[in-house]
């Protein structure tokens, strides 16, 4: 991907800046998101929604069609709720990105920098667009789904060596793609949202493809009249799209440690502090969870009634977490929802808005929970931010242990964890991050 654009349109600017030059931290940063977002995929293998794609796409699996892979790869980031998320854009760039760049990668031979390279890129155009929407979009659009798409464009179009009009013009063909709405979320049986990062992954690949093949994109999706931010996202600023910041945005993206609703996460943890500092949860009487208004709206549920909507439940979260300490898988599959002690707590919680922690929102996911307890005694602890924030990072250590916790939940033989570990950890001869995760997710090619 070479050349600076001179023209005015967003998607032109936006274009051009894509073409500077990730740098060595960079691409160890990106290589560090496959190898999440590798794991989130292969522990969501054994899963219904999963198993249901791969039956859809089992003629895409079994001759390589890579513009169909991208259905399948693309479904699999989001199922357990692990996957990366840019605070700012409110967004997961991973379950997107990553399979555009990976099947664009594994369609064209492309080596493991240039791959690295199309994915800090990718990141770059989701987290612009997303940043720049506004709750406006929010409200109504899952902002991964509808994001989603520029940055697997420009993913692809990097490693398809796209210039900066092409770019441009596989950028617009990804907008007028956009789509996915919240309404999703309202039926937890459904699996709709795994469907919106699989079409998103899907609409940015073939934006690219379509492209380079000769079509004629668009260049003036962004800012159009009847573009994506007018019908879209009411209050949005474009012009934050394209401007010259330094660094790459990949570098300011959260990693997820629990397997939660990345608005459970605050609040998780200040439980985790409660619990380290021995607060006993059959102690716990009553308890308040403070949050931000978005944690509220998705995550107010005393009451979950399956696995995923357990994922969005603050108090499931937290209770589970006061009674178990680390949240694991399984304190959100259908046993951990039935188990009783796990039960009483989450009943004796609630869930209110703080006006400080909102007004911290969205640079600060934070939370704070305060619990009395039996005799009349009172805990609290603030979690101004989460962990795996920028601001509370995860090491690269505990993102290997994440992998090998969430490989070993879907039975990956330890030796294709260890091949992707290495692969992580720098080149090795004979073997690459792009063959060793399409290897352990689709297994290898005869």
């Amino acid at each position: 991907m070479s050349g600076q654009s001179s023209a005015s349109t967003v998607s032109q600017r936006l274009a051009g800046l894509l073409a500077r030059r990730p740098g060595p931290d960079d691409r160890r940063r990106a290589a560090l998101h496959l190898l999440d977002w590798t794991g989130c995929a292969a522990a969501a293998l054994p899963s219904p929604a999963a198993s249901s794609m791969r039956k859809a796409a089992e003629p895409a699996v079994q001759n390589r069609d890579w513009q169909g892979l991208a259905l399948y790869l693309g479904a699999l980031g989001n199922v357990l709720e692990m996957d990366d998320v840019d605070k700012r854009g409110l967004l997961h760039p991973g379950p997107v990105v990553i399979p555009a760049a990976l099947i664009a990668a594994g369609a064209a031979g492309a080596s493991d920098e240039v791959m690295l390279d199309a994915i800090v890129r990718g990141y770059e155009a989701t987290i612009r667009v997303g940043r720049a929407v506004g709750p406006g979009h929010y409200r109504y659009w899952h902002n991964t789904s509808t994001c989603g798409p520029f940055g697997a464009a420009a993913a692809a179009s990097s490693i398809l060596g796209l210039d900066a009009g092409q770019t441009a013009e596989a950028l617009g063909l990804a907008g007028t793609q956009a789509s996915g709405l919240w309404q999703a979320r309202h039926e937890s049986r459904s699996s709709a949202k795994q469907l919106h990062t699989a079409r998103a992954a899907h609409a940015g690949l073939l934006a690219a493809n379509l492209v380079n093949a000769g079509f004629v994109g668009l260049t003036t999706i962004l800012e159009g009249e009847q573009g994506f931010f007018a019908a879209m996202a009411p209050g949005a600023e474009p012009a934050h799209v394209a401007v010259l910041r330094d660094g790459w945005a990949i570098n300011d993206v959260s990693f997820k440690p629990w397997p939660a609703c990345r608005h459970a996460h605050a609040a998780i943890d200040a439980a985790l502090a409660l619990h380290a500092d021995g607060t006993k949860s059959d102690n716990v009487i009553s308890g308040c969870i403070f949050a931000y208004a978005d944690a509220a709206t998705f995550c107010d549920n005393p009451a979950p009634r399956d696995p995923l909507s357990a994922k969005f439940s603050l108090q499931h979260s937290v209770a589970s977490a006061l009674v178990h300490g680390s949240p694991r898988l399984e304190h959100f599959d259908d046993v951990g929802l039935a188990d009783h002690r796990v039960k009483q707590v989450r009943e004796r919680l609630v869930v209110r808005v703080d006006p400080e922690i909102e007004a911290r929102y969205p640079t600060r996911f934070g939370a704070r929970l305060r619990v009395k307890l039996r005799g009349g005694g009172e805990v609290e602890f603030d979690a101004p931010d989460a962990f795996g924030d920028p601001e509370n990072p995860m090491t690269a250590f505990d993102i290997q242990e994440k992998f090998r916790m969430l490989c070993d939940s879907a039975q990956i033989s330890s030796r294709a964890q260890e091949e992707m570990l290495g692969c992580v950890d720098g080149p090795s001869p004979g073997a690459s991050l792009r063959d060793a995760a399409l290897g352990l997710l689709i297994g290898r090619s005869s």
